[in-house]
């Protein structure tokens, strides 16, 4: 039987403080709706806040709107949990941003950086969609 979408929430987030946790939360319901275990779920919720945060600060979007959308995918039962951040911003190069380094990050007092990083780590799978439209992370935890 084919993959299927079972389940999907849209959220357009107002580029706010805080918004990202409000993401977070949706993202923990969701994914306990589908059993899906802590750790998996305290996984979800962090690569989750840092591609809010990297659209909220780095998407330049004259909305000033993140949409992130949740499906819960699976051929009869819910397989795997697949969020969408979106962004009507400027868009960039992911080849173009260059992997962090532990010991210069710590020399320099410069810690930021690191989201692209974490997230990959975090997820099961990751693709980046971007153009000059704006920027779409679809990230997919298996459950």
């Amino acid at each position: 039987m084919a993959e299927a979408i079972l389940r999907e929430v849209t959220l357009a987030l107002p580029m706010a403080p805080d918004m990202e946790l409000e993401a977070s939360k949706t993202a923990a319901a969701i994914a306990e709706s589908i059993r899906m275990s802590p750790d998996r779920i305290d996984e979800v919720r962090q690569a989750l806040i840092e591609a809010c945060i990297n659209a909220l600060e780095h998407s330049h979007a004259m909305d000033r709107e993140v949409f992130v959308t949740f499906q819960v995918v699976g051929s009869k039962d819910p397989e795997k949990l697949r969020i969408l951040v979106s962004d009507h911003g400027v868009g960039f190069s992911p080849d173009r941003v260059t992997e962090p380094n532990l010991e210069e990050k710590m020399s320099s007092g410069n810690f930021r950086g690191w989201g692209l990083k974490l997230i990959r780590g975090l997820m099961d799978e990751v693709e980046i969609r971007t153009g000059p439209d704006g920027t779409t992370v679809v990230m997919v935890k298996m459950r």
